[in-house]
């Protein structure tokens, strides 16, 4: 197989919608290869501007070191191991996106796959960047009740933790793959809910089959007895069902552990959205606006929650197997920064 017949899938959305759990069923298929992302996008475009210019040899070799640096410190370990000097001799162009496929394209190669499979649902930010550089993969949107999102956030060591602010992701999240959709057109673009994949994941996976023109076997349902869900799961408290089987009853968790207070205000920001992909509201007959002093206050104790998470024993194993991750993003700012 040619490096470059190997074809790329992204899966978009809001984290802690089964992203995993979806990522490792397609990485049962021996065509599929979907290693746990290392956020290479979202963590070097904002960085970017120092290494240019990308001409200069040394600066491309900088950057492409600098990713695989992060690859490796990635809390879920690549079976791989990167060659930076045939990622090098490999890259096309000169940008953090053919370096980006590049490395997924060379470990899909490394198992003889023939699709390359990315879930890091911030890469949906960057689809001007794909278009502008002619990477057209198929779009998995993997869409979840965003109530039960938030609830999923609170108890978790990364992002927002206040409903206000988990609202506003979810419904960013939402409209930009609507946004997507509308542009790369149906013969790349599937939607799938949660809720449906928990509930009949062979029917779901199918469509993710048609949208692929491949066949889906049955071992996508062994997903949790692979060693990459072994590795998955032991890297943190966050990723710890991905080695249960698929979890029927896993849906409106939010009615038993948010208040009705928290489910108003999460309502009000992202009502519309929830009701256009089915889900109804506990509220409906409630719609306010947030004052500029009430979203202050909302802020003020989204960063106490996040703060107070850090302090969670149960979370210790997740911020072990972030350390070096941390630690090298620490080392890369103050570098870039005074270099």
């Amino acid at each position: 197989m040619n490096i470059e017949d190997i074809k790329p899938i992204q899966i978009i959305g809001t984290q802690r919608s089964g992203s995993n759990l979806l990522r490792l069923m397609l990485n049962q298929m021996p065509s599929i290869s979907a290693p746990h992302p290392p956020h290479i996008l979202s963590t070097f475009y904002p960085l970017l501007d120092k290494y240019k210019p990308l001409q200069k040899d040394s600066n491309f070799h900088l950057l492409i070191h600098d990713v695989c640096r992060l690859i490796e410190a990635n809390p879920v370990k690549w079976n791989c191991n990167l060659d930076q000097e045939l990622i090098y001799k490999t890259c096309k162009r000169r940008s953090l996106l053919e370096i980006f496929k590049t490395i997924y394209q060379i470990m899909a190669y490394h198992n003889q796959a023939s699709f390359w499979c990315c879930k890091s649902m911030s890469n949906s930010n960057y689809f001007s960047q794909f278009k502008q550089e002619r990477l057209s993969p198929c779009f998995i949107h993997l869409i979840r009740d965003g109530r039960d999102v938030a609830c999923s956030f609170r108890k978790i060591l990364v992002g927002e933790k206040h409903p206000y602010h988990l609202a506003q992701k979810w419904k960013s999240n939402y409209l930009t793959a609507k946004r997507i959709e509308r542009l790369a057109g149906p013969s790349k673009f599937v939607t799938i809910k949660y809720e449906s994949l928990i509930s009949d994941p062979l029917s779901e996976l199918n469509r993710i089959g048609q949208l692929l023109q491949i066949d889906i076997s049955n071992n996508v349902l062994n997903y949790f007895s692979s060693q990459e869900s072994k590795k998955t799961a032991e890297a943190g408290y966050m990723w710890r069902n991905v080695q249960k089987p698929v979890m029927k009853e896993n849906f409106r968790n939010y009615k038993n552990e948010f208040n009705d207070d928290e489910i108003k205000i999460f309502e009000n920001v992202a009502g519309e959205e929830l009701q256009e992909n089915g889900y109804e509201l506990e509220f409906p007959s409630t719609k306010h606006t947030y004052s500029d002093s009430e979203v202050r206050t909302f802020d003020l104790v989204n960063e106490e929650l996040k703060q107070s998470i850090r302090n969670k024993k149960y979370l210790r194993k997740d911020l072990d197997s972030r350390r070096l991750q941390y630690q090298l993003l620490d080392e890369l700012n103050l570098k870039l920064s005074t270099g």
